[in-house]
C-alpha cells in the first residue's frame, strides 16, 4: 500500500530518468510522496541506481525502458501499466544534443534530435494525456531549455526542437485546462550534467549573473513546485532556470 505522503500515493512517470535532470526530478517527486515510473533508453545501471534510491526514500519505482522517438515501443512499454493506473504527473524530459553548425549539419542529425524532443513529447503524452482528461486532473511538465528560448549558435537542431516543445506546451495547456490538467514548461540553462561536462565554462560563467552553472536539483525543485498543489493555477508557463543569464 502506497503511503500518502500528502500526495495520495500518486505516480509520476520521468522520462530519460537515469541520470542528470531526471535522476533528480524522480527523487524530488519522490520525496513528495509519488510512485516513480523511470523511463530510461539504455543505462540498465544509472537507472537501477535510481530506482534504489526512490525506494530508499520509501517509494515504488515501475523501471520502464523504450527510446521515447519510437511510438511503437512507447505503447508495448506503457500499455499494461496504463491499463492499471494512469500518472497524476508526466514529466518529459528525455534528450540529447548533436551539436555543431548548420551548414554542416547532416539531415540524421537534425531529424534524430526533433524525433527525440518533439516526437518523443509526442509519443508519451498523446498515450497519458486522453486518460488525465477523463480523470479530470494531472500535470505535465516538458524540460525544455534556454536555447529554445534565446536560440544558441551552432545548436539550430536541439534549439529549434525545444522552441516547438515550448509552443506544443502552450497549446496543450489551452487543450488540457478545463479539464483540471495543467501543462508547463522548466526551461534550464547551464547545468551540471554529462552534457555540459566539456563545455569551456571559463568563457560561459562570465555571462551568467549567479557566476556558477546550476545543479539538477535547482531544476528538479521547480518541477517539484509545478506538480505540487501550490502551483495549482499556473498553465503554459516556461519557468527559467538559468541564474539569469536570459529572461
Amino acid at each position: 500500500m502506497n503511503k500518502d505522503n500528502g500526495q495520495g500515493g500518486r505516480i509520476a512517470l520521468v522520462t530519460g530518468a537515469s541520470k542528470g535532470i531526471g535522476a533528480a526530478v524522480a527523487l524530488a517527486l519522490a520525496k513528495d510522496g509519488f510512485d516513480i515510473w523511470l523511463n530510461y533508453r539504455s543505462d540498465d545501471s544509472g537507472a537501477a541506481k535510481v530506482a534504489e534510491e526512490v525506494e530508499q526514500l520509501g517509494r515504488a519505482c515501475v523501471l520502464v525502458k523504450f527510446d521515447v522517438a519510437d511510438a511503437a515501443q512507447v505503447e508495448a512499454a506503457l500499455a499494461p501499466l496504463l491499463a492499471g493506473d494512469v500518472p497524476y504527473a508526466l514529466v518529459n524530459n528525455a534528450g540529447f544534443a548533436r551539436d555543431t553548425m548548420f551548414g554542416l549539419m547532416s539531415h540524421q542529425d537534425w531529424n534524430a534530435v526533433l524525433d527525440v524532443h518533439l516526437g518523443g513529447f509526442f509519443n508519451v503524452t498523446r498515450l497519458l494525456a486522453p486518460l488525465m482528461q477523463r480523470r479530470r486532473k494531472g500535470r505535465v511538465v516538458n524540460i525544455v531549455s534556454l536555447s529554445g528560448e534565446a536560440g544558441n549558435a551552432g545548436q539550430v537542431n536541439y534549439s529549434a526542437a525545444k522552441a516547438g516543445v515550448i509552443g506544443a506546451t502552450k497549446a496543450l495547456a489551452k487543450e488540457l485546462g478545463r479539464r483540471n490538467i495543467l501543462v508547463n514548461a522548466v526551461a534550464p540553462g547551464l547545468i551540471e550534467t554529462e552534457m555540459t561536462a566539456g563545455l569551456p565554462l571559463e568563457a560561459i560563467l562570465p555571462a551568467i549573473p549567479l557566476g556558477r552553472p546550476g545543479k539538477p536539483e535547482e531544476v528538479a525543485g521547480c518541477v517539484r513546485f509545478l506538480c505540487s498543489d501550490e502551483a495549482s493555477y499556473i498553465t503554459g508557463h516556461v519557468l527559467s532556470v538559468n541564474g539569469g543569464l536570459y529572461s
